[in-house]
């Protein structure tokens, strides 16, 4: 049998994702299909595009709340951005008790799955570890322009649904 390829890393070695930090996260349902919502663009310029969800983004819309620490966030056609802040009691013995970055993503998707009655999500997801106050302005600025460079985003998919 073909030895599958390995997939790249896509976490920091040893690091402690449920540490008091900062993170921004994507997660990018499956096949980067458009099921989450529709990016509306008004007649006149002066108009900044919306956000209209569609019912699997409502889905989502309504589990998202549930991530512990969640700060911003934006549900894309195709995938959805989120700072999520951990905070906390950091000495040893409530360290336990505070859940990695991993476990409440994981659980976000298994609420929207066991909703919907499907997966809809590629299995991993990106974070990246925000490192001081102008990464988080940065990031918070991204997120909040991305419905309007939705056709420059890079997992735009060139059709509109």
């Amino acid at each position: 049998m073909a030895e599958l390829p390995k997939g790249k890393r896509i976490r920091i070695k040893d690091y402690d994702y449920s540490s008091n930090n900062a993170y921004f996260v994507t997660l990018c349902t499956k096949d980067r299909k458009c099921v989450l919502s529709r990016i509306v663009v008004g007649h006149d310029a002066h108009i900044v595009p919306s956000i209209e969800l569609l019912p699997y983004g409502e889905v989502v819309n309504k589990f998202i709340q549930s991530v512990p620490g969640i700060d911003k966030y934006v549900i894309m056609p195709n995938h959805v951005h989120m700072i999520i802040k951990k905070e906390g009691d950091t000495d040893s013995t409530s360290a336990s008790n505070h859940s990695s970055l991993s476990s409440d993503v994981r659980t976000l998707k298994i609420l929207v799955t066991k909703e919907i009655g499907t997966s809809i999500w590629q299995n991993r997801f990106y974070d990246h570890v925000i490192r001081n106050e102008k990464d988080y302005l940065s990031i918070w600025e991204y997120i909040d322009n991305n419905p309007a460079k939705w056709a420059e985003d890079e997992y735009y998919i060139g059709v509109l649904q």
